[in-house]
C-alpha cells in the first residue's frame, strides 16, 4: 500500500467513530486476555475452588458480577474466560486462513486438475453448515482446546481458499508477474515474493471480520459441552451451566453472554474499519 493510500485509509478510519470504538474494545479484550490471571480478584475460584457459603450472591460491591451455584465469583470466571475464548478464536482464524491461503494460491496459480480437485473439495466442505461440521468433528475427537480449534478450522478454510484463488488468478496475469517469470522466477518465488504480498489486504480484512464469528463458534461448542474441558472457564461453558439458573439467578448467565456480545461486536466494528483502510474498493 502506498503512503498516500495509507494516509487516506487512516483518515477514513479515524473519522469513523464506530471503527475507533471497535479498536478500543478489541484492545481492551486483548489486555484482559494477557493480564487475566494476574488481575482476577479470586484466582482460586478460577482454579476450581468451591465456596458453597457464598453461592448465588447477587452483584454487589464485594461480588461485582455475583456468584454462581458453587459460590465462585462470576467476574473472575468471565475475566479468565477471555483468554481462552480470544486465543481459541484467533487460533481458528489463523489455522483456517493458513490452510485456505495455501490451497487457494495453489489452485489459482496452477489451474487445471489441481484447481478442480481443491475447489471441489472446498465445495464439498461448504455444503455442510460450518457449525454442524465443527460439532461433529469435535464430538468425534473428544473435548479439548486443540480438538475444538481443529474441528472449527476444518470448516473455516474454504472461504479463504475461494477468496485467494480469485485474487491469484487475477494477479498472475499482471505485467509484474510476467516480468518476474521472464527473469527466471519459479512458481514458489512468484507466489511468495510477487503475488501473495499483493493480495494480503483482503485476507487481513476477512480475518478481522471472521474473528467475531470464530469466537461465537467457540462459545457454541462450549455451550453444548464439546469444547474446552472443565474446570477451565470459557464463555460458552459458563453460559451452558448458567442456563439452569435462569431467570432467578440471571447474573450467572448475563455477564458471560455480554462478554461474547462485546467481543463479536468489537471485532465486527474493527473489521469494517480495516476494510475501509486496506480494501477501499470493497467499501459500501
Amino acid at each position: 500500500m502506498s503512503g498516500e493510500r495509507l494516509r487516506r485509509g487512516l483518515y477514513r478510519f479515524r473519522r469513523s467513530w464506530v471503527s475507533v470504538l471497535g479498536l478500543v474494545i478489541v484492545l481492551a479484550l486483548l489486555v484482559i486476555a494477557i493480564l487475566g490471571p494476574a488481575i482476577v480478584p479470586h484466582p482460586d475460584h478460577v482454579a476450581g475452588l468451591v465456596q458453597t457459603g457464598a453461592r448465588f450472591q447477587p452483584p454487589s460491591a464485594e461480588w461485582w458480577f455475583g456468584t454462581n451455584e458453587v459460590g465462585q465469583d462470576v467476574f473472575s470466571l468471565t475475566l479468565a474466560g477471555t483468554r481462552i475464548s480470544l486465543l481459541a478464536g484467533m487460533a481458528v482464524v489463523l489455522v483456517g486462513a493458513g490452510v485456505g491461503v495455501l490451497a487457494g494460491a495453489i489452485a489459482g496459480f496452477f489451474g487445471g486438475w489441481v484447481d478442480e480437485v481443491l475447489m471441489r473439495l472446498s465445495d464439498l466442505m461448504l455444503t455442510v453448515p460450518s457449525l454442524i461440521l465443527a460439532m461433529a468433528v469435535a464430538a468425534a475427537l473428544g473435548p479439548g482446546t486443540g480438538n475444538m480449534i481443529f474441528a472449527i478450522a476444518l470448516s473455516w478454510w474454504p472461504g479463504y481458499a475461494r477468496l485467494v484463488r480469485g485474487e491469484v488468478m487475477a494477479k498472475k496475469e499482471e505485467q509484474f508477474v510476467t516480468a518476474a517469470r521472464a527473469m527466471g522466477a519459479g512458481p514458489a518465488r512468484l507466489l511468495r515474493r510477487h503475488i501473495l504480498p499483493n493480495i494480503i489486504s483482503p485476507v487481513i480484512v476477512k480475518m478481522s471480520l471472521d474473528m467475531g464469528f470464530a469466537i461465537l463458534t467457540v462459545a457454541s461448542l462450549g455451550f453444548v459441552g464439546i469444547g474446552v474441558k472443565p474446570p477451565t472457564p470459557e464463555w460458552g461453558s459458563l453460559l451452558s451451566v448458567a442456563r439452569a439458573n435462569m431467570p432467578d439467578y440471571w447474573w450467572t448467565a448475563i455477564f458471560p453472554g455480554l462478554a461474547i456480545f462485546l467481543a463479536v461486536f468489537g471485532f465486527n466494528l474493527l473489521g469494517d474499519g480495516l476494510r475501509d483502510l486496506l480494501d477501499p474498493k470493497a467499501r459500501r
